[in-house]
């Protein structure tokens, strides 16, 4: 990488970037070994919690944080462009699972398995504002057969949603609510549940490693969906799920960054601000990854 940005004789270190170990994250990372940039990073495979602490508190670098945690942190971050998890409907991955309709949640226990505090900010969001109801939430292990025997309903984001809405859900004869999709017949927006940004200290120091991990990550995720076929194939190996499926869960998910993105995140912190730490007009930072104008003497 090209590191002209660091100081003359500074020691060069690989940028430390993270990886949510997630299926949702694969066509965004499948890609680096066959670009040749994986050599490049300092790659830190954690959980979305522990990597949003790990980004906050500067342990990393560049990394995926929860929409969320960069909300509260964003004085400290910037976003890169046109890279995300999220969705424009449907998300498969990101559930309430209910045992009655949720109209009959008021006062009922739902269970939060799930440890995205961004779905579970937009699952108590869409219960309240757009259901109408205010269920007694508690915590608990993401194993749908424990929270059904608990509550009457549960929050589930990742592998752990996609295997019961999938698999146990209909076995159970239980209803799924897909938080994508209510969002978006809510507000006619897509939702962002991730973004990738930088810290701001190595923007400034780092630049141009900063827009080649960015030209990285965008490289892997166009070779990963030109090819999803053979990624959805590669993953079936290891994971519970055919390959059939898991294309069209990397083909529903939405990867991109833009306007109506950043609509959607706006819309979606405008109404949790009072009760998330940040501001509701928090300012969203993009970098730049055109190189800088030479000043002129």
């Amino acid at each position: 990488m090209d590191n002209r940005a660091v100081p003359a004789g500074a020691q060069r270190r690989r940028p430390r970037v993270g990886h949510i170990q997630f299926l949702n994250c694969l066509p965004l990372y499948w890609g680096l070994a066959r670009t040749g940039n994986l050599l490049d990073l300092e790659l830190t495979k954690d959980t979305p919690d522990q990597l949003n602490e790990q980004l906050a508190g500067g342990a990393l670098d560049i990394a995926p944080i929860s929409l969320v945690e960069f909300l509260r942190h964003a004085e400290d971050l910037v976003v890169l462009p046109d890279i995300a998890v999220g969705s424009d409907g449907p998300v498969m991955s990101c559930l309430i699972v209910s045992q009655v309709p949720l109209e009959r949640l008021d006062r009922e226990k739902v269970a939060l398995g799930s440890t995205s505090r961004t779905a579970v900010r937009l699952a108590q969001l869409l219960l309240a504002e757009r259901i109408g109801v205010d269920p007694d939430y508690y915590t608990c292990p993401p194993d749908l057969g424990l929270m059904m025997q608990e509550a009457q309903a549960g929050v589930l984001i990742g592998d752990a949603a996609l295997r019961a809405s999938l698999h146990d859900a209909p076995r159970l004869g239980l209803q799924v609510h897909d938080l994508g999709e209510m969002w978006r017949e809510w507000t006619g927006l897509p939702f962002v549940f991730a973004v990738w940004a930088a810290r701001r200290e190595f923007l400034a120091r780092e630049p141009d490693t900063v827009a080649e991990v960015h030209r990285s990550f965008l490289a892997s995720r166009d070779l990963s969906l030109t090819e999803v076929t053979k990624v959805a194939e590669q993953a079936a190996r290891w994971e519970a799920f055919d390959a059939e499926v898991l294309q069209r869960y990397f083909l529903t998910l939405d990867y991109s960054l833009g306007e109506r993105q950043l609509a959607g995140i706006r819309a979606f912190a405008r109404r949790i601000a009072d009760t998330a730490g940040f501001a509701p007009d928090v300012d969203i930072e993009l970098f730049d990854p055109r190189p800088a104008e030479p000043t002129g003497g």
